[in-house]
């Protein structure tokens, strides 16, 4: 069995900065981090792989410093990496991002293709469904346990507002996960000492024969118009005082704006 983990490193969300011509993130020299639902991605992956037995592949899209989180994927148990990145892939909105996703894992082949719910830095959640639907496999959102994987078919609870769905799907499918999935284990000194032996493999636009159209800013149909760091307000009040005290002090001011 192979999987493929999708992964994305992201700023750490203290450390966003706009690029103000092009309105997207300025990711160089930003300090990154792995998105965080990945991490619940990887380990669903790895947990497969100790029980089943399966390959598991940690894909990334970016500017080569993204190599450093394909590492870290490897650290935590992930057994090759892949780092897709191509000057043509700049500015990619999430249809271009996932076209290229798509095309790379069509060329390596899976028969799971793991997700996580979203990215923190854009929140949209569209990338994992968009690629499934350039695959053209099916995909199930939200997923919060997995019950079993049998006669290529599995069978995952999917995460409502009120329980949850119980779905099941041939292979190959993508999921997107979601934190209540598992915990995210620890990199292990093993696997950090793989991680930094380990060959990252390169892919770009010539090895996804992608069309250069679908690419980047010439394949984004969404156009941001504007984009900004909320402000920073200074305004803060210290309570003191003994407990029954502090709580009618800060009844007295959510009164005074009105939040009471």
């Amino acid at each position: 069995m192979n999987i493929i983990v999708c992964i994305k490193q992201v700023p750490d969300t203290a450390e966003i900065k706009i690029n103000p011509e092009t309105n997207t993130l300025m990711r160089e020299g930003v300090p990154s981090i792995i998105n965080p639902f990945d991490l619940h991605a990887l380990e669903a992956a790895v947990r497969i792989k100790e029980d089943l037995g399966a390959r598991v592949t940690a894909l990334t899209m970016g500017p080569p410093q993204a190599e450093s989180s394909l590492r870290e994927a490897i650290s935590m148990g992930a057994d090759d990496a892949v780092l897709l990145s191509d000057r043509a892939f700049a500015g990619s909105d999430t249809w271009a991002t996932s076209y290229a996703l798509a095309g790379a894992i069509r060329k390596l082949g899976a028969d799971i293709v793991f997700c996580g719910k979203q990215a923190i830095d854009g929140d949209t959640a569209q990338v994992g469904p968009e690629t499934a639907e350039f695959l053209d496999i099916p995909h199930v959102s939200y997923v919060r346990n997995i019950e079993w994987i049998r006669d290529n078919t599995i069978r995952v609870q999917r995460l409502m507002d009120e329980g949850y769905d119980v779905v099941e799907s041939p292979l190959p499918v993508l999921l997107t996960v979601v934190k209540e999935l598992n915990q995210p284990r620890m990199p292990s000194l093993k696997g950090k000492m793989a991680a930094k032996k380990a060959q990252i493999r390169m892919m770009g636009k010539a090895d996804i024969e992608a069309d250069e159209d679908s690419l980047g800013l010439k394949g984004s149909p969404t156009k941001v118009k504007s984009i900004f760091a909320p402000e920073t307000k200074a305004g803060r009040m210290m309570i003191e005082g003994g407990p029954e005290e502090q709580v009618d002090i800060l009844i007295k001011e959510l009164r005074k704006i009105k939040c009471l």
